[in-house]
């Protein structure tokens, strides 16, 4: 492969590892919103200890309904 072939394939590369990443992050985002509004919970009170807690009891819930699949 040519020098310029591969750096087309690379910032294709690249490319995509943004759109993959942006994705993610709007599903996080997403995701946190929902769980927010399901818990009727308050944007402005919301700390990041008490973030990290929620964020920790839904994945051990998770996790448990995996298990007991």
């Amino acid at each position: 492969m040519s020098q310029i072939n591969l750096k087309k394939q690379e910032a294709k590369l690249k490319q995509l590892n943004q759109k993959i990443k942006a994705e993610k992050n709007k599903i996080e985002q997403n995701l946190g919103k929902q769980i927010i509004r399901s818990a009727n919970l308050d944007y402005g009170t919301l700390t990041n200890p008490q973030i990290k807690m929620i964020a920790k009891k839904v994945a051990a819930f998770l996790n448990q309904a995996q298990n007991n699949q």
